[in-house]
């Protein structure tokens, strides 16, 4: 975690004891977008591919989980908890979380066309394929604080 994002974290704590599991990040390939949407309430689902926590040795996110949420300059902008975890095939995800997922028009044609161009491009170079069944971890989470610095 940056300097930035742990000085907003401990702010957002103060006195409290905090939790033990926390990571900053950003989302996809346009972090201020995407984060602005998690502030408006609109954005309260995320998914990635489960083959990166396995190519970067990461565990899988859980219900304990906090994750402040960087924009693209690496700022702090807010708070969210994990709040649902699942692990789904790509074409078995419900119209329901596309629209949790709350990107471009809300329809499920958008959903897949960005993510399936995103997977690809982040599949290049590992020796893995995008498929339509590749194994999705989808996360819901809750809006805890807005940075409002």
């Amino acid at each position: 975690m940056n300097v930035k994002a742990q000085l907003y974290w401990d702010d957002y704590w103060g006195n409290k004891e905090k939790p033990g599991s926390v990571g900053a990040w950003q989302f996809g390939d346009d972090p201020d977008y995407l984060a602005q949407l998690v502030v408006d309430g609109i954005k309260t689902a995320t998914c990635s591919g489960h083959i990166f926590y396995e190519l970067e040795n990461e565990p899988l996110p859980s219900t304990e989980d906090y994750s402040v949420i960087l924009n693209k300059s690496d700022e702090p902008v807010a708070i969210i908890k994990t709040a649902e975890v699942g692990i789904m095939p790509m074409n078995e995800v419900s119209e329901e979380f596309v629209v949790a997922e709350g990107e471009g028009d809300g329809t499920y044609q958008y959903w897949w066309s960005a993510h399936e161009k995103f997977f690809r491009e982040e599949l290049k170079g590992t020796g893995y394929e995008f498929s339509e069944d590749m194994l999705l971890v989808c996360e819901r989470f809750e809006l805890v604080d807005v940075n409002r610095d």
